[in-house]
């Protein structure tokens, strides 16, 4: 017997004969049903239930019991809430990062089960009752805060993507959103302003760095410009309405909304505060880009507009008629103001519609109506923010930077829909 690994379904695949299923002479049926904690418990299901035509030799499966969901009580309420058995949107993992399925999503904000991940050292196991966090240095007060303490002052919550700088990823035409770039993700954060804890021990004026050292195996430190703490930096506890989670950086990371994903310590143990960056491994041999002439860009820290449409995309099979071209366009500039959209391979532009409301450096849902006659074609989407900056295309952004890609990478992405409505990566 095989039994269902989903704690969503209601019964087991075990075929019941009507005989068994009615019980003899009874008027009613004994069958396995699942209850709210996963356990299989007997209950009887009315006769009237079992579908007509059926002879004593016929099986039944849980299909044939569920094709009628208004005739059998459903499971009860549990602990905790699972997706439907139905819908199964998975993350990729690799050693060290897994990618948001892009594709999958609705609307602008990532469940948190489906939020990217990208550590150093692994995931560590902290517990929120020892948890510390040290702001020292450059301050008139150096002092160490409870997650309790954190909790203790005021609270912003807000909504904002994070974006790993190293989120490009080409090659092959079978790719989809996720694998080119399923390293952003997009949630709501609540924590404690770190200018607030930055008036707490008092910043001296002279300070014009902070480390931001993190509690995993890999020790991540990254400096930060201490104008950026002033500005909009957090600390957060919290993610989508519950706690962060562990592979986000629980019981509490630093949140520098718009800024390369690695800044944005996560397990967040010290602050030290200084009037010099400190030339950590991570901001000297690791996260820096090559740029025309053959110079290093250091300390680049801002997420450049981009966009890409997921839908349609690879493995999207179109069929002729209207489609409705989606995506999601962000900048860690500031806000989105114009998404463009090509469905001619980029000889002519027209402007998709934006979901309102447009937030600052936020993922920014676009809309675009299209009649597909059955020609070959490619299809793109290119991003303005309101200082002005418009997404390169890759030939424009690799001739910049004398190099096929590595941080800060934001390319146009194109899509090539056959004549058979098959949708590939372009060129």
């Amino acid at each position: 017997m095989k039994e269902e690994n989903s704690e969503n379904k209601l019964f087991t695949d075990r075929k019941i004969s009507r005989r068994l299923l009615l019980g003899g002479a009874a008027t009613a049926a004994v069958v396995l049903v699942q209850t709210s904690v996963g356990k299989m418990v007997q209950a009887a299901v009315p006769e009237s239930v079992v579908p007509p035509l059926l002879t004593d030799s016929t099986s039944l499966t849980a299909a044939d019991l569920i094709a009628d969901p208004t005739r059998i009580p459903g499971r009860g309420p549990s602990v905790s809430g699972m997706p439907s058995s139905f819908e199964n949107p998975q993350r990729i993992p690799s050693l060290t990062s897994s990618r948001t399925p892009l594709q999958d999503l609705y609307g602008t904000i990532t469940p948190s089960a489906l939020h990217f991940e990208r550590h150093h050292g692994g995931i560590p196991v902290i517990d929120p009752q020892k948890y510390e966090l040290v702001i020292h240095g450059m301050v008139d007060k150096p002092l160490v805060f409870s997650l309790a303490d954190l909790k203790r002052f005021p609270s912003v919550t807000r909504t904002c993507f994070i974006e790993c700088s190293g989120n490009f990823r080409s090659g092959k035409e079978e790719m989809s959103p996720q694998e080119i770039c399923g390293l952003t993700s997009q949630s709501e954060w609540t924590g404690v302003m770190l200018s607030t804890l930055f008036r707490e021990v008092g910043v001296r004026e002279k300070a014009s760095w902070f480390l931001a050292e993190g509690g995993d195996a890999a020790v991540m430190t990254r400096s930060i410009p201490v104008s950026k703490g002033w500005d909009d930096a957090m600390i957060a506890y919290a993610q989508n309405g519950e706690a962060v989670r562990p592979e986000q950086g629980y019981p509490a990371r630093l949140l520098l909304p718009g800024w390369e994903g690695n800044t944005s310590v996560k397990w967040l143990r010290r602050i030290e505060l200084s009037d010099q960056p400190y030339m950590t491994r991570e901001e000297t041999s690791k996260y820096t880009e090559t740029v025309k002439g053959g110079k290093i860009r250091q300390f680049s820290f801002v997420m450049d507009a981009r966009s890409i449409i997921t839908f349609p995309s690879f493995p999207v099979q179109l069929e002729r008629g209207y489609v409705e071209i989606r995506g999601i366009a962000w900048t860690g500039r500031g806000k989105i103001v114009k998404v463009e959209i090509s469905v001619d391979a980029g000889r002519s532009w027209a402007p998709a519609e934006l979901q309102g409301p447009v937030l600052d450096k936020a993922h920014t849902a676009f809309r675009y109506l299209w009649k597909w006659e059955g020609r070959e074609t490619e299809i793109m989407s290119r991003a303005v923010d309101e200082t002005g900056y418009v997404q390169p295309s890759y030939q424009e952004l690799s001739a910049a930077r004398e190099s096929k890609g590595g941080y800060h990478f934001n390319p146009i992405t194109k899509w090539r829909v056959e004549r058979s409505g098959k949708v590939l990566l372009g060129a």
